[in-house]
């Protein structure tokens, strides 16, 4: 076990030292936003009240990677599979950088392999809550539009 501040952790994540699985490296990015627990605090009892929305995330399977797709994304389902029975999994002909530069509404994780990982978001989050950092593991540019 190591304690490690949310930009240390990501900074290990890149570097292959530690894995933690997509969901995390995204909490990992929101954390970013507050430079101190203090900030943080602060930040969560302003808007404990507001109310909170169930995620399941929907993996979109691609020729050169995948992407999860998040609510609020332009591609996520209408009726997402929330219990995980149905094993939902879509899947494209097109590559994940074509797909990224495609304008329209993203809130997803592109996984280009296991240690690959890069969150992209231009949606305002629901509930006061604050969006992740746009952080990503690999050197494409996909020209968010944050």
């Amino acid at each position: 076990f190591q304690w490690s501040s949310p930009p240390e952790a990501i900074e290990r994540f890149k570097s292959q030292e530690i894995w933690f699985p997509p969901p995390q490296f995204y909490e990992f990015c929101r954390l970013c936003n507050f430079s101190s627990l203090g900030e943080l605090q602060k930040f969560s009892s302003a808007r404990a009240l507001e109310g909170c929305e169930r995620w399941m995330p929907v993996m979109l399977s691609a020729p050169d990677g995948f992407i999860q797709l998040l609510p609020g994304d332009e591609l996520y389902p209408e009726d997402p599979d929330y219990t995980g029975e149905k094993k939902m999994i879509m899947s494209t002909d097109k590559k994940v950088e074509d797909l990224m530069k495609e304008d329209g509404i993203f809130h997803r994780i592109v996984i280009k392999n296991i240690n690959d990982l890069a969150v992209y978001v231009n949606i305002h989050a629901k509930y006061k809550h604050i969006n992740p950092l746009m952080l990503k593991c690999d050197n494409s540019d996909y020209n968010s539009r944050l």
